[in-house]
């Protein structure tokens, strides 16, 4: 079998491991490890059948013939609230999901990538740029005016992949990463808030709109896309008659519920837009605060919203005669990887 030495890599990243914790449980040295990884030496047969007990892939996971996906250029929120093994290993559920994505695209048809693309300059720090891309990207993906009804739906329905991190993967936050051919965007639903999750959906949509060469984790770069997010969710043409000057909860809560966005989210958008004073919004939010509202705001919890396209695809070709088992052989993944990365949850 010929040896891919990034698979290998790519197999420890996605179980979280360091090159010391492998070699100990394979019997050998962190060095060796490294020359594997490095592809300065090949592992034995003996060694490589190891190796995939515990990394808990099969050995034709090593095998070469697959062209690697650079996952370079993801947006984390912040690169400083999660290690590097962390983001390492949300970005190798990424990876090994291309493959199965590409195993899928030649038995299904999945939806055409058609994002708009509006770059705006990470040095822009109070322009018009976010606010324009989002009307931009309105008028592209959204027929009519007014709340958008399934953010993750509509994403998908335009090409985008979404997964749904697993729990191995908690603290790291939302976040996308537009590769060649379909951009991603991954969720944690650890938290699970249905309006912070639209919210996050509509932030990295931003950043795939906008932010193609923009370097990640840039404080400038995030506040575009939240500055994004808030004009895609709560257009000011459409919104704006509608907001509060003065906190009146009861006119929150029902906008909350039919715009789908927290009320926080409502409160902040009234004082961008001139709507509410400085001195009504920190009133607002000191209020918000002492009744426990910034951690849990009133009204009924929702489910999140769900990615279905991959298991969508999964169950067609399953009719047609590809297994789960089956998808997963030609992917080179796990059976227990592939139900992870497409579960409806």
């Amino acid at each position: 079998m010929l040896f891919d030495c990034e698979r290998l890599t790519l197999a420890r990243r996605l179980r979280g491991m360091r090159k010391n914790q492998l070699a100990q449980a394979v019997g050998t040295t962190p060095k060796a490890i490294g020359q594997y990884e490095a592809g300065v030496q090949r592992p034995e047969e003996p060694t490589m059948r190891r190796l995939a007990i515990a990394l808990g892939v099969p050995v034709a996971f090593f095998q070469a013939g697959r062209s690697p996906v650079s996952m370079d250029g993801a947006h984390f929120r912040s690169l400083r609230s999660t290690s590097q093994i962390e983001r390492d290993q949300a970005l190798a559920y990424g990876r090994i999901a291309t493959d199965v994505v590409a195993v899928l695209e030649g038995l299904v048809d999945l939806p055409m990538v058609d994002l708009p693309e509006y770059p705006v300059s990470p040095d822009e720090i109070a322009g018009s740029g976010p606010v324009e891309a989002a009307r931009l990207t309105r008028k592209s993906l959204v027929e009519q005016p007014g709340p958008v009804a399934h953010v993750v739906r509509l994403l998908e329905a335009h090409g985008v992949i979404v997964l749904v991190l697993p729990e191995a993967a908690e603290r790291v936050d939302a976040f996308s990463v537009g590769i060649h051919p379909r951009p991603m965007v991954f969720f944690n639903p650890a938290k699970g808030d249905y309006w912070r999750n639209r919210f996050d959906a509509a932030h990295e949509l931003g950043h795939l709109v906008m932010h193609a060469d923009a370097e990640p984790g840039e404080k400038v770069v995030e506040d575009q896309a939240h500055r994004f997010a808030a004009e895609f969710l709560m257009p000011e043409a459409d919104i704006a008659a509608e907001l509060p000057a003065k906190a009146d909860w009861e006119r929150l809560a029902d906008l909350k519920a039919v715009w789908g966005v927290s009320i926080a989210a409502l409160l902040y958008r009234a004082r961008t837009l001139g709507i509410m004073t400085e001195t009504a919004y920190r009133n607002a939010m000191s209020t918000m605060s002492s009744r426990g509202w910034r951690r849990h705001e009133p009204g009924p919890a929702r489910p999140l919203e769900q990615p279905t396209m991959l298991a969508r695809a999964i169950e067609i070709v399953g009719q047609a005669g590809t297994d789960r088992d089956g998808v997963a052989e030609r992917a080179r993944v796990t059976r227990a990887d592939l139900d992870l990365l497409v579960s409806r949850r």
